[in-house]
């Protein structure tokens, strides 16, 4: 018996699961990708706008290579694929472009896992019912931290000033000098409105406040088909309930956008460095060079009480310093009521 001769023919050559060209790290720079704004976060699906002429919506989700990146209202965002905006089209989001500004916060002041707002924003809009709800200082201080530490112009709403007197509320933030606008919806005639317009004309705002305060309501009043939904207070606790699911930007009639977000019970900060804080109090700063080393400034060794008792720091200096204190020990508070 003789032995068989083996050729080419009979060897089986079995390619590779992954093929046999190999990966490249390099990925395509998508140069000619379509940039858009963020304006909706909906289960994994991205509602983007392209600014025309004419505007258009364009539907996308997130391409695999940008992994775990998160994506919030308000990034800019470059798109490929199908970027018509025709029905049932769906792009893809292959990059975010860079943040000017983030608003972010953390579930409590121990978790160190940080949680993006809104990108791009310049203007914090801290939304306040003067009762019915009660207001909650400690949450609008806290607020009014992550807008400094985050570079953002505060801007302070009050609603509901038809059923109680706004003043004493106000005299706590008056050091601060925090901006701010009174309003009231009493039988649905708005007082205040024009002037909630003229502060979020021309500018990127986000609307932040817990449940109840009136957000929604403000929205469709400011942006007449935006459709908000809006809900009412429980008598018994006091508390709202939460109609607006998700956060949605809105281009506003006089020019600009408004970003309304879902109702918070807590805003914590444990992502805020607390130096940064006194930076935003400019006639402080240079008062805390005669600090010892590691000074909270909130301590009874701090060099701002001498600072402010030379009278450096002007006339208002006392009352600048216990608001400068107030935020501080909010860093620390509890970040609920």
């Amino acid at each position: 018996m003789s032995r068989r001769e083996y050729d080419e023919d009979d060897i089986r050559v079995r390619p590779g699961r992954r093929g046999s060209r190999p990966r490249s790290k390099d990925r395509p720079a998508h140069a000619d990708a379509t940039i858009a704004r963020v304006t909706g976060v909906d289960r994994g699906r991205y509602t983007t706008l392209v600014e025309g002429p004419p505007d258009r919506i364009v539907l996308a989700m997130k391409a695999r290579e940008l992994g775990r990146k998160g994506i919030v209202v308000g990034d800019q965002v470059a798109l490929v694929g199908d970027a018509s905006g025709a029905p049932g089209s769906l792009a893809r989001i292959v990059r975010v472009e860079p943040r000017a500004s983030i608003l972010r916060r953390t579930a409590d002041d121990t978790d160190p896992i940080e949680r993006a707002i809104v990108a791009n924003v310049d203007q914090l809009v801290v939304v306040s019912a003067l009762a019915n709800p009660e207001p909650r200082p400690r949450l609008i201080d806290r607020c009014l931290v992550a807008a400094y530490d985050a570079d953002l112009d505060p801007l302070l709403v009050l609603t509901k000033a038809d059923l109680t007197d706004p003043a004493p509320f106000l005299a706590n933030y008056a050091p601060l000098e925090v901006p701010y606008v009174v309003t009231s919806s009493a039988a649905g005639e708005w007082a205040g409105l024009d002037a909630v317009r003229d502060h979020l004309a021309g500018r990127v705002s986000v609307l932040v406040g817990h449940s109840g305060v009136g957000k929604s309501t403000l929205v469709n009043a400011l942006v007449p088909d935006a459709g908000r939904a809006t809900g009412a207070v429980n008598d018994v606790t006091g508390r709202g309930r939460h109609t607006s699911t998700s956060a949605v930007a809105l281009q506003l009639p006089v020019g600009g956008w408004v970003i309304d977000t879902p109702g918070i019970r807590s805003f914590g900060l444990a992502h805020v460095d607390l130096d940064r804080i006194i930076h935003h109090f400019p006639d402080l700063e240079p008062g805390t060079a005669e600090c010892p080393r590691g000074c909270t400034h909130d301590e009874p060794e701090c060099g701002l009480d001498e600072w402010v008792a030379s009278g450096q720091a002007g006339p208002a200096g006392a009352a600048r310093l216990d608001s400068l204190r107030r935020l501080l020990r909010a860093r620390g508070a509890q970040s609920g009521d």
